[in-house]
């Protein structure tokens, strides 16, 4: 059973390994190393002989540690379950923060998710107590802030299954978010595979003053590299600017790193992350991190001269950087706060806030609590209080009661705010909203990472801004998208009008230390043979997997288009969260809601399309997808740009695969989408030629050439045929390697692994 603690022993381990294989590569490469190359090539299973070639090569990797949300770990240690292995190779841990619906309070919402989700909570703590992973309970806290206190170290390398599991490069570590069969492959002790990251330096100089937070550095560099504008690279953040923020500042920057479709987002080393591990009761791994400080910075040369060494590079002065707020709909939508009125006003944005939102993975640490506190203790001492609602949600057990503590609650509950549960809540749909039904346009602000049409509350029409906490503070005290609290005043209780300040600087760590930590960790079982992972019959919650099956050429000719989506298509849309959270751990359940958020192309309806057999339109496309299996007839998808975005949600790539989907053709993919359809077994293709989209029509029937050949470097042809009798030829790309290529003949990446799972003899 592996250590799940990470102790000085452990980390010089890890630190030796990487710099024998720092060495070998530097060998090879003869030239200067940025940050990121020395984490990942220090992490190769094989540094002597891999291909690195970045956009191209693929990397066989040794990550030292997976971490794993509620939401999706059911279906990863379902699949684990499937490994034939009988202990986690890895350190491993599972963080109950999904589940938990904002309602009420914390601990009323808390004393419901825990009966409600009883199925789930029991099955998780079972197989984590036999498999060896650590269980952290209902109320313990956001996976990525609980990450950061006790497992995030300078130079490690971990996956999660949550696509803000960068977070962690706040301190210095390259965190990826993956599926969960990915995570499945580090669990079972095989090496696991990302395509060589290209590299993005934003070199950062001068200092933040006044109201601009951290959380205005990712949203400035989300506007000028879009949704998809980091996909498949790393961000690193380097430069004097990037050492005068706090630990938690540079979390909350690598957390939206994930918003620009990043692999990671890391920092360099330095002291103020060496406060926070102190801080977090850490302490003792200093001597050792000090002692291989070189390998968690980039090289002296990169630094004073980053272009020769980056894809990319951006410079940004942190002294002229004013506040920023994103959206709607989009978090690349970016305009600094003075900017944000003349945009309500020019398209029509519904200028009344309706609801301000604090919290998430990306801005619930004590440093944030303590910016909130600020402001909200100044509208207290004039009698102010938010016209609308006002939700706190702190990112941990620990961040809660040291808030608490130290007085900074109470200031916020005066204003009108309540305080949630140690959750993601509103953040990923757990919000039950009784102030506006699905259809109704308003406008909400929050410090959150994501602002799709529905995230937040299932309506299309909430239009979703994304700011710092003290802006959404302020936008919600001012009640108004119109409110600038950097000019524009508030009325007192008195009529008496006021001037919020800037916050004052706020300490990163608090003065008398961290209370609260640990609650609600258990440890794995000292004997697994004795535990029993619970599985009720005839669950709604839960259901056990049946591999999917191999694959067979002739299933691939005559294949109709289930729909064509048009615009943003996130997994937010392929398989939304909401109502449907709780059938995570139920395959067949959970894919009655796939594609229901997605924009038909050809009717501009969402969720529906037309059943080729019966010609009957408007029907939810999971109930004529479910047809189309029960005629064994597989089908394809047709999608837009940046297809998959968002969560790493991988329900978006098991659903399809469930219901009969044997290919998603696209003008491009996410990232972390494109890879979960591959480890299912359906082929992820791109148009070679992005406006071919446009040739495929309502009722088109595709047939996939050249399959039995398929190799890393051979297009697949595509003939459609027409509902008129005519065809197209079709040129199609994909990304598929020698393994990959595998998984697609087999049914998928599990199906592999359990074989070799039994052939080395593991169970």
């Amino acid at each position: 059973m592996p250590q799940i603690e990470t102790t000085p022993e452990s980390l010089k381990t890890i630190y030796e390994r990487m710099a024998t294989n720092v060495a070998a590569v530097r060998k090879r490469l003869n030239r200067p190393l940025t940050l990121s190359e020395k984490i990942i090539y220090g992490h190769l299973d094989k540094p002597e002989d891999q291909l690195l070639e970045p956009g191209k090569a693929y990397l066989m990797l040794r990550p030292d540690r997976v971490i794993m949300q509620d939401a999706t770990a059911q279906m990863a240690i379902l699949q684990f379950m499937q490994a034939n292995v009988f202990q986690t190779a890895v350190p491993s841990t599972v963080h109950c923060d999904h589940l938990i619906q904002a309602y009420q309070g914390a601990n009323k919402d808390t004393e419901v998710a825990t009966v409600t989700n009883r199925e789930v909570y029991d099955f998780l703590s079972s197989a984590c107590a036999k498999y060896g992973l650590g269980f952290w309970g209902p109320g313990s806290g956001i996976i990525h802030q609980v990450a950061l206190e006790n497992y995030a170290v300078p130079g490690g390398l971990m996956i999660g299954s949550d696509s803000h599991t960068p977070n962690a490069g706040g301190l210095g570590m390259i965190a990826i978010g993956v599926g969960g069969a990915d995570t499945v492959d580090v669990m079972a002790g095989f090496p696991w595979e990302l395509l060589h990251p290209k590299r993005i330096a934003v070199v950062l100089t001068g200092e933040l003053s006044g109201w601009t937070a951290p959380k205005d550095i990712i949203l400035w560099v989300a506007g000028q590299l879009t949704v998809k504008g980091g996909t498949n690279a790393i961000v690193e953040y380097i430069g004097p600017g990037a050492r005068t923020l706090s630990c938690t500042g540079k979390a909350t920057i690598c957390n939206m790193g994930a918003e620009i479709g990043a692999t990671s987002s890391v920092f360099p080393y330095d002291d103020r992350m060496g406060v926070y591990l102190k801080a977090t009761e850490r302490g003792d791994l200093i001597s050792v991190i000090e002692a291989h400080r070189e390998l968690f910075q980039p090289d002296a040369e990169v630094e004073s001269n980053p272009e020769p060494y980056y894809h990319q590079v951006l410079h940004l002065d942190l002294s002229s950087l004013e506040p920023h707020i994103v959206g709607p709909h989009s978090p690349d939508l970016a305009r600094p706060i003075s900017q944000l009125a003349a945009d309500v006003k020019a398209n029509s944005y519904p200028e009344r806030v309706t609801a301000a939102l604090i919290g998430s993975c990306t801005n619930s640490s004590y440093e944030d609590m303590t910016r909130a506190w600020d402001v909200a203790k100044q509208a207290q001492a004039h009698g102010t209080k938010a016209p609308a609602p006002l939700s706190i949600s702190p990112g941990s057990e620990a961040v809660y009661e040291t808030s608490r503590r130290d007085g900074l609650l109470e200031p916020l509950e005066a204003i009108g705010a309540t305080v949630m549960a140690n959750a993601c809540g509103p953040c990923i749909g757990q919000w039950k909203r009784d102030d506006f039904k699905k259809g109704e346009k308003n406008s909400i602000v929050s410090s959150f990472n994501r602002n799709f049409p529905g995230r937040n509350d299932a309506n299309p029409d909430t239009f979703s801004f994304i700011a710092s906490p003290e802006i959404t503070i302020a936008l919600g005290l001012g009640g108004s998208l119109l409110f600038n609290p950097l000019t524009d005043s508030l009325k007192g209780a008195d009529g008496s009008e006021y001037k919020l300040r800037a916050p004052a600087k706020a300490p990163e760590v608090p003065a008398n230390g961290f209370v609260g930590r640990m609650y609600g960790y258990v440890a794995p079982a000292a004997d697994p043979s004795a535990i029993e992972v619970k599985v009720p019959d005839g669950s709604e919650r839960l259901q056990i997997l049946e591999p999917f099956s191999a694959m067979v050429h002739s299933q691939f000719t005559n294949m109709p288009v289930l729909v064509k989506t048009k615009g943003k298509t996130t997994t937010d849309h392929i398989s939304p969260a909401g109502p449907c959270l709780r059938f995570r751990g139920h395959l067949d359940l959970i894919s009655d809601n796939m594609l229901t958020g997605a924009i038909n192309a050809w009717t501009g309806e969402r969720g529906t399309t037309t059943n080729v057999y019966t010609q009957e339109k408007n029907v939810d496309i999971p109930t004529v997808a479910r047809e189309y299996k029960g005629r064994k007839t597989k089908w394809v998808i047709v999608g837009d740009e940046n297809y998959g975005e968002g969560s790493s949600r991988e329900h978006a790539a098991m659903s399809p695969r469930y219901l009969g989907c044997a290919a998603v053709i696209v003008r491009s993919f996410a990232r972390i989408h494109e890879t979960n359809l591959k480890k299912q077994g359906v082929l992820p293709l791109t148009f070679a030629d992005p406006a071919d989209y446009e040739k495929i029509r309502e009722g088109d029937n595709i047939s996939l050439e050249y399959l039995a050949e398929l190799d890393p470097v051979r297009s697949v042809n595509a003939l459609v045929s027409h509902t008129d009798g005519s065809q197209d030829i079709v040129p199609l790309t994909h990304t598929l390697n020698l393994e990959q290529i595998g998984w697609f003949y087999a049914g998928g990446a599990l199906n592999l692994m359990r074989q070799k799972g039994t052939l080395t003899g593991s169970k």
